[in-house]
């Protein structure tokens, strides 16, 4: 693919809730956003103005859809491969909580029982890849809003690396990172930002 100055994926990730703040493994758990969750993803509608997009996508949780509402983008598409790694029954509960049982556990390196595994996840995100390309190639400006850990993976698998390679992408609340190109070479441009 040639890069145009609209070949870009600009990800965010929604505002914080209870559980996000809290640290606990929210997927399907419908959480709604904390008052700051609100106010930053209310914030966000400045900093994404200015940029037109061709695709705007959101996860179907409540928590991704409020932040593309209060960012400016209440006809964000629902797309379902969006949401959160589903952590079976490592929902609601911390890392330290899960590795009182399991030393060392991380979503990353080990399963969670009754959730999704890599081979998943990466089959879900390689769909969106796939979609996001497609709007690329029409030389559409992407935008998506979802959850940490999906956003981490699908950063992972942009740049042509298993999804376990999120470990290494920090990614907080309300934040803006942006996927595009050096050349036809898939990169990060922005990371957490």
């Amino acid at each position: 693919m040639s890069a145009s100055a609209n070949a870009q994926v600009w990800l965010v990730r929604h505002g914080e809730t209870e559980w996000s703040r809290d640290g606990r493994h929210t997927s399907v758990t419908d959480i709604p956003l904390t008052e700051v969750g609100v106010e930053v993803a209310h914030d966000l509608a400045e900093r994404l103005a200015d940029h037109d997009f061709g695709l705007v996508l959101t996860s179907p949780r409540s928590r991704a859809r409020r932040t593309a509402e209060l960012a400016g983008f209440p006809e964000a598409e629902v797309d379902e491969d969006l949401v959160e790694w589903a952590y079976g029954d490592y929902e609601g509960i911390t890392t330290a909580e899960i590795r009182e049982r399991e030393p060392g556990w991380t979503i990353w390196t080990h399963p969670a029982p009754g959730g999704e595994t890599a081979p998943e996840v990466t089959a879900r995100l390689d769909r969106v890849v796939a979609r996001v390309s497609a709007a690329l190639a029409e030389d559409r400006r992407v935008l998506l809003f979802s959850h940490g850990h999906a956003l981490r993976a699908l950063a992972a698998r942009w740049i042509e690396q298993p999804v376990d390679e999120g470990r290494f992408l920090r990614l907080d609340t309300a934040t803006i990172s942006v996927l595009g190109y050096e050349r036809e070479n898939p990169v990060i441009l922005r990371w957490n930002a």
